[in-house]
């Protein structure tokens, strides 16, 4: 099993965030430092490996200006399992929210789903040898061995006729091969047989059942219910996926999958728990009501973010050495509004910055994934070319600073308002009247005839998402 980490330094692991979120170099240096901070514990003494606990972080800021990104931007440097939840979503189960627990669960099941596809991709050739001999057996069915006649006269000829009939079988088989691998036949459809679980839809009478309850009855009953083969008519493409798939599902080991998997989620899991400050009781405490239900809620994640075992379908996960980061605006409440057991669990803290006009141009020019270049692709796949002047980008960065400071402040995500009404037009035209070979060329002048209106307008309230 492989219990190996990646080793990156937290200057590699800033450098590798700059790629895709602009600013915020306070927060990156945290998460760098937490993520090598596991490299280092997983490297200590034997005897201080269960004893160093990571350091929770706790963000501060604004939507838009990050968060969630630099949470979900670690996990992939990481290569670790993450999960997203949102803290007010514990307070619409019952009166108090009782199923945090589920927040691991997913971990665990996102764990299971990293391994098992790791896994396949080392069996994928293998696997891919016995789809190839599959899909050969249904176009060109092998020669089936001749019994005895019990005729001796005719026994030489016969073995010779066999002979001659299994070469030239065995040289189409082969030549068909080729084409295969070469997916010359693609198209071509072929009838298989597909595996299908015998499960049937169960409902449950009675009480309230929570999820753990309801995945064991599943998988037992599952279990016992016995794999129903079903008939496809797919084309060869598709009949290789399905195949490959099942193929490959039959060379793993679930047992050494679902090992390593806790050991992930354990060790190098994140839980992203976004919307905290909703759960805090803001103000003058009101002694009942919603209160009492986020008060609640706090309590429940307690134990699970001070560490605790929690059970699954795939075995009992310790949540020790999870690291969770959380994540809030706290525009009406205070991070002291959190009861002090929960705040004494997130003891790095983070203020996230505003963004700056400077930061909307960096955004627009610089992430591997921005605007100005998912844009660029989108219209690429139509066969025209997009581009941006460097005033055009100023400008746009202009308009939507301005457009926070004047309406709601949605960070980042108001780049997203701008791109969309400045190119609607274009994008709504091609092809049809913006056709292939076409040169786009976006000027600070076209921005702000476009967008002259939304600056303008004080009221944008249309364009708020």
């Amino acid at each position: 099993m492989s219990k190996k980490i990646e080793n990156l330094t937290p200057q590699q692991i800033v450098n590798e965030l700059d790629k895709y979120i602009i600013g915020q170099k306070e927060a990156k240096r945290n998460v760098a430092i937490a993520l090598r901070n596991r490299w280092r514990r997983m490297n200590a003494a034997a005897d201080m490996v269960a004893e160093i606990i990571p350091n929770n972080i706790l963000m501060i800021g604004s939507t838009g200006v990050g968060k969630t990104e630099i949470a979900r931007r670690l996990a992939k440097i990481a290569d670790a399992p993450f999960v997203k939840v949102e803290a007010s979503k514990f307070t619409e189960v019952g009166y108090v929210g009782r199923d945090c627990e589920s927040m691991v669960r997913d971990l665990v099941e996102q764990s299971v789903n990293m391994v098992k596809l790791a896994k396949k991709e080392e069996v994928k050739a293998k696997a891919l040898e016995v789809v190839e001999d599959q899909l050969l057996d249904i176009l060109i069915p092998p020669v089936k061995d001749q019994k005895e006649t019990g005729f001796v006269i005719e026994e030489n000829k016969k073995e010779i006729e066999d002979y001659t009939e299994s070469l030239l079988n065995e040289k189409t088989r082969e030549a068909f091969r080729s084409k295969l691998r070469n997916g010359e036949l693609d198209h071509r459809k072929v009838e298989i047989d597909v595996q299908t679980g015998g499960m049937p839809n169960i409902g449950v009478m009675g009480g309230p059942i929570d999820d753990m309850s309801m995945l064991n009855i599943q998988e037992m009953l599952g279990g016992i219910m016995p794999k129903k083969g079903k008939k496809r008519k797919l084309t060869i493409a598709e009949a290789r996926k399905v195949l490959l798939d099942e193929e490959a599902s039959k060379l793993i080991d679930m047992d050494e999958v679902k090992e390593e998997a806790i050991w992930k989620a354990e060790n190098l899991g994140i839980i992203f728990i976004d919307e905290i400050d909703k759960i805090a009781n803001s103000g003058a405490k009101s002694g009942g009501g919603a209160d009492v239900s986020r008060e609640g809620v706090q309590r429940d994640l307690l134990p699970i973010v001070e560490g605790s075992a929690v059970n699954t379908k795939h075995g009992t996960v310790k949540t020790d050495h999870i690291l969770f980061v959380a994540a809030g605006a706290f525009h009406v409440s205070k991070p002291s509004d959190l009861i002090p057991e929960l705040q004494g669990r997130f003891p790095i803290r983070v203020e996230l910055e505003s963004l700056t006009e400077d930061n909307f141009y960096q955004i627009l020019k610089a992430p591997k994934n921005a605007l100005t270049k998912q844009y660029i692709a989108m219209l690429d796949a139509e066969g025209v070319t997009l581009t941006f002047e460097d005033d055009a980008l100023r400008e746009l960065a202009r308009i939507a600073f301005e457009a926070n400071s004047e309406v709601e402040n949605i960070g980042a995500r108001r780049l997203q308002t701008v791109m969309s009404h400045l190119l609607n037009e274009i994008m709504f035209d091609v092809p049809d009247n913006i056709v292939m070979d076409s040169t786009i060329i976006i000027t600070k002048e076209l921005v702000a005839n476009r967008l002259s209106g939304l600056v303008k307008n004080r009221d944008l309230s249309q364009y708020i998402l």
